[in-house]
């Protein structure tokens, strides 16, 4: 049987890294669970020793690429993982999202990604209403043609129009992704980037359109500091230009950067 394992990738100190590992250890259906850091400290330490979840320390300056990277390679070397979710340590994972994960690789094999929709909360953990899921769930509905999502034209589908898929949400099927996962130098978009080079590779991406993952916004995250220094929009038009024409990507960028109010 396929083994599925959550490697969170832990960086500093974070407040919310402990509500993320208890998600994971009230998942209904059990997976094996790693930590991953390029941050080694004691708090990370305390935290795996706590709660009986194995530590990995990456040696080297953190980077988006090389820590996601490490936490896939990690899960199957140490794990033997078949399945890997790329856990952030900022969000919580609802109960039900192995047990839907496992049900869906059982019925599509040959699924190569798997995902879900999501809900955004904010750093007290209090549910924000907003537009933007609604505009990816929209993105998605292309994979709802599950006969279809094996073909690359409707993989790529909720991807030229922006990411309609949260990071946080994908399980990557090992053997038909391949090693490394994430190819690009890129400091924000690089789960955008790996998807559409996925899309054209064999296998189906399947999408739960359940709320299984509560994505957290916040001040220190990611994507807000992405936001503040401009990054985001730069690296995300770089990424329209790649899919379509010069003026088309600055014509989608107009409404797209309205999202990013979503995240402050």
């Amino acid at each position: 049987m396929t083994k599925h394992v959550f490697s969170i990738c832990a960086y500093k100190e974070s407040p919310y890294l402990k509500e993320c590992m208890v998600s994971l250890l009230c998942q209904s259906q059990k997976s094996d669970i790693i930590l991953c850091t390029s941050t080694d400290n004691g708090y990370i330490r305390r935290l795996s020793e706590k709660y009986g979840v194995p530590l990995y320390v990456r040696n080297g300056k953190s980077s988006l690429r090389e820590d996601w990277n490490f936490a896939v390679y990690t899960a199957v070397k140490e794990c033997g993982a078949g399945l890997v979710t790329v856990a952030h340590q900022d969000d919580i994972y609802h109960p039900e999202y192995a047990g839907e994960l496992m049900r869906a690789f059982r019925r599509y094999p040959d699924m190569s990604l798997f995902c879900c929709r999501y809900e955004t909360i904010d750093a007290q953990g209090k549910k924000i209403t907003g537009q933007a899921e609604s505009v990816k769930r929209i993105l998605r509905l292309p994979l709802r043609f599950r006969s279809l999502c094996g073909t690359s034209l409707i993989k790529e589908l909720p991807l030229r129009f922006g990411n309609g898929i949260c990071c946080p949400s994908c399980t990557y099927n090992i053997q038909l992704c391949g090693l490394p996962i994430f190819h690009g130098d890129y400091s924000f978009v690089t789960d955008w980037d790996a998807l559409l080079r996925l899309a054209k590779k064999p296998g189906r991406f399947i999408c739960a359109e359940k709320e299984l993952l509560s994505y957290r916004v916040h001040s220190e995250a990611a994507t807000s500091q992405n936001i503040k220094n401009h990054n985001r929009e730069r690296e995300e038009e770089l990424i329209f230009r790649s899919l379509w024409p010069g003026f088309i990507a600055k014509l989608i960028m107009i409404p797209y950067k309205k999202s990013y109010k979503a995240y402050s």
